[in-house]
């Protein structure tokens, strides 16, 4: 099982590049940042774009993997956004993953104007934003006339360092886009049942999560594919255990232990950010990401 980290866009990059740097020194598989035009409570503080980050964030690393947890159609167009992860997959030296989901009801759904759209129509963008990606990610010219997005000649050239493009981690739920992870997903992200957040149980959150798993797997035998060619990743800090997996080494390894046994191939938790719904004590932080690993082996 392999550990990563979230490192939310709020510091300016002077601190920032420091925490980012940090994260490889600790032996992250991956950090990944959110892809937010503002988010929840740190809407009125800073909060920076999660392509820039990335880009700088690849050029003060060597080798930990970077990418988005997660994009979504929400403010983003398949056409610009393959342009810029183009540019971050070679800027990084093909160390970048996508991850993708049909994004929420929060600050991005309404920051260009429009209304909310429902679960359905995220859900209906979704379903044509992530084939004409694929496209615009693996071939040199596209063009494309959907419901949603449209594109004319778009031109990729010379396509990602990553073959046949970057991985795409899909965020889902839902049949609709659990089918779209057994077809386009290298990797699978949940984050739980957030209707067990406030009163479930960890035991009711892993038998959701086994639910999950479950659907998955059957989507994937739709499509005629072994369900453990996904990696399948855990966001942490919304399910019923909050915080308590940082709380010591010994109760991460039991949190991880229970998922890993579900077949989740990554454990994601957030950077520590004090007075905050992801406050930790930074010292077992550490100890968890330099001890995790060794243990979960």
């Amino acid at each position: 099982m392999r550990l990563s980290t979230v490192i939310l866009p709020i510091h300016r990059w002077g601190e920032g590049q420091k925490v980012w740097q940090r994260a490889e020194d600790l032996g992250f598989h991956t950090a990944y940042t959110y892809d937010h035009l503002s988010w929840r409570t740190f809407r009125d503080g800073p909060w920076f774009g999660a392509v820039p980050t990335l880009t700088a964030a690849a050029t003060a690393t060597q080798s930990m993997r970077l990418g988005t947890l997660v994009t979504s159609p929400n403010f983003r167009h398949p056409v610009t956004l393959a342009k810029e992860l183009i540019s971050l997959d070679d800027i990084s030296r093909g160390r970048v993953i996508l991850g993708i989901g049909a994004g929420g009801t929060g600050f991005d759904a309404t920051a260009l104007g429009q209304e909310p759209w429902t679960p359905r129509e995220r859900a209906d963008r979704l379903a044509e934003f992530v084939p004409l990606l694929d496209r615009l990610l693996t071939e040199d010219s596209v063009s494309y006339e959907g419901d949603h997005y449209s594109a004319h000649e778009a031109r990729n050239i010379p396509g990602c360092v990553q073959r046949p493009r970057l991985p795409f981690a899909v965020a889902a739920t839902g049949p609709r886009g659990l089918r779209l992870a057994a077809r386009y997903g290298q990797a699978w992200v949940t984050t739980g049942d957030p209707k067990l957040y406030e009163n479930g149980t960890p035991e009711q959150s892993v038998q959701a999560i086994r639910g999950q798993a479950e659907k998955l797997a059957d989507a994937c035998a739709e499509r005629g594919r072994d369900v453990q060619e996904l990696d399948k990743i855990l966001l942490t800090g919304f399910t019923p255990d909050r915080g308590r997996p940082l709380e010591s080494l010994d109760a991460f390894v039991d949190f991880a232990g229970r998922h890993q046994e579900l077949g989740f191939t990554e454990i994601v938790v957030h950077w520590p950010i004090p007075d905050s719904d992801f406050a930790a004590d930074e010292k077992i932080f550490e100890q968890i990401a330099m001890g995790a690993a060794a243990q979960l082996r």
